[in-house]
Parts: C-alpha cells; sequence; structure tokens
C-alpha cells in the first residue's frame, strides 16, 4: 500500500469557472505535467447558473517544478477558461479566532475537538465583548482579549478588533454565539471568513430570541444553521444545517437545550470544512465538498 503524503506535502486546488468541455483534463494534464499526483478530486456543475466547480487535493513531494511555476501554469489554464481559483498549501496552517459573549457550549465544542486533533489549524484567540469565558481560555491557554460594546464604542472597538486580527494574520473568524451584529464595514474586511452559527433553520426565525418564535409557532423541528456572515443579518451563504424533533411538550427552555446541542454539531462541522478547504462560495450560496 502507498504510504499517505503527509499534509506539508500537499495542496488543494479550488476551482469555479463557466461550465464548458476540457477543464477537467486540462487541470489533470497541468498538474500532472509539473509532477503532482491527484490524491482525489470532486465537482459539481450547477446547471442552472452554467457553473463548474472543482476540489483537487494532490501530493507535491515529487513535483520537478517549484510553486511559482505551477502557479503560473495554473494561471494560464485559468485565464483560458476565465477561472476563479485558488491554490492551497498543506504547509502553512490556518490561524483561527473565536468570538464570544457569554454563551459557552460552542466555545468549549471547539476548543475541545482542537485539542483532540479534530481541527486543522491554531487557535490563535479569543475574542469577547465579556470578561466571563476568560477561564476557559486561560485551561486551554489561548489568549483572550475584551472589547467592551456600548452604542458609543462599537465602532471604535470594532476597529480595534479588525486590526488585531489583521496583525495577527488571522484566517477564519468563528462567531460561537457572539451576541452582536456586525457591521457592515467589519464584515467587508473579511469577506467569506467569518462564520456565525445561528440557532434556528434558517431562513426561518431569523433575528433574536428564534427558540422564543419557534415555541409560539408550535414547531415540530428545530435547527441550526452555520453561514459566512455578510452586510445583510442572517442572510449569508449556508455552510451547514441540522434539526432535531421537537413535540408540544417542550418549553423555551427545553428547545434551548435542544437546540445547543445542534449548534455544536453543526458550527464544528462548518468549521472543519472550511478548514480543510472544502467549502467554495459563489452568489449567496455554497458549493460544500463534505468528505
Amino acid at each position: 500500500m502507498d504510504a499517505v503524503p503527509a499534509v506539508a506535502q500537499t495542496a488543494t486546488l479550488l476551482v469555479c469557472c463557466p461550465d464548458r468541455k476540457g477543464i477537467v483534463a486540462a487541470l489533470a494534464q497541468t498538474l500532472y505535467g509539473h509532477g503532482a499526483n491527484i490524491l482525489n478530486s470532486d465537482q459539481h456543475t450547477d446547471p442552472v447558473d452554467g457553473q463548474f466547480f472543482q476540489r483537487i487535493r494532490f501530493d507535491m513531494s515529487e513535483m520537478h517544478t517549484d510553486r511559482v511555476a505551477l502557479e503560473a501554469a495554473v494561471g494560464e489554464v485559468g485565464q483560458r477558461f476565465a477561472m476563479r481559483w485558488e491554490l492551497r498549501y498543506g504547509d502553512r496552517r490556518k490561524k483561527m479566532a473565536i468570538m464570544v459573549s457569554k454563551y459557552d457550549h460552542c466555545l468549549y465544542d471547539l476548543v475541545l475537538r482542537h485539542r483532540a486533533g479534530e481541527l486543522n489549524c491554531d487557535i490563535a484567540m479569543i475574542v469577547s465583548n465579556h470578561p466571563d469565558l476568560q477561564p476557559i481560555a486561560q485551561q486551554f491557554r489561548v489568549p483572550y482579549h475584551v472589547f467592551p460594546i456600548t452604542k458609543d464604542t462599537k465602532r471604535a472597538q470594532e476597529d480595534d478588533e479588525a486590526a488585531l486580527f489583521e496583525k495577527s494574520d488571522i484566517d477564519l473568524i468563528v462567531l460561537a454565539r457572539y451576541m452582536q451584529i456586525l457591521s457592515a464595514e467589519f464584515v467587508a474586511r473579511f469577506p467569506a471568513r467569518i462564520i456565525n452559527i445561528h440557532h434556528s433553520f434558517l431562513p426561518a426565525f431569523m433575528g433574536g430570541k428564534p427558540y422564543h418564535q419557534a415555541y409560539q409557532r408550535g414547531v415540530k423541528l428545530i435547527g441550526a444553521t452555520a453561514h459566512y456572515a455578510t452586510t445583510d443579518l442572517d442572510e449569508g451563504p449556508i455552510i451547514e444545517q441540522d434539526v432535531i424533533r421537537a413535540s408540544h411538550r417542550d418549553s423555551v427552555a427545553d428547545l434551548t437545550r435542544k437546540g445547543r446541542d445542534v449548534e455544536r454539531n453543526v458550527l464544528a462541522r462548518a468549521v472543519r470544512w472550511h478548514l480543510d478547504d472544502r467549502v467554495l462560495v459563489y452568489g449567496n450560496k455554497t458549493v460544500v465538498f463534505a468528505a
């Protein structure tokens, strides 16, 4: 059996372009021509929009050219097919920041999964508008930064948070029940790099207190949605969703308890897929090449 290459020896190519013949062959030939070995490939065609999407993960250990030459060759193919493409290398470990308020269930889940090796990243920091969850950060030896938010200080504090993220080269920001609405200016600085967990199966019950809304409607299913944050509240491209059964016997507290289990799992899957370069965003939708 062939040895599995180390993560540092692999790379992932993500492609989005108008659908036409020859795309798969052109990319495969380009990688082969540089000595790369394709480990797995997945593709999807949207027949309505006429768009083609592909994820190729390949081994670089026996390449006979360098990355500059490889990127130039992929760029030539990209120009020919009007592609939007990205090459992401396995030896560059992503940095993740987690933003929280006072709810701890999603935060605990992420740091525990990270310690167990489920999330391929470094948790660079935890940022909050309250000091309450600092003991968790200390327990897991993660820097904790508090930016108190008021109506008067919100914009200035957001600017300071964004500056901290940019200075620290943060690749992904996770809103793990961060109970603040981010400004359009903040979101625009990190396009498709902010993942939010909303405690509802969107587009139902947007905004605040979705479990109260669900109780009032007497729903039989409650859910959670992980999506990229955009300037439109709770309307960004959806990465993952899930549901759990509810009944007429469930109080708001019961719905909240059940919902937290779903929130944890949905957020963890979305974060893992993003970190593993399995998500392509186009328009207000995503293509997720989930394992």
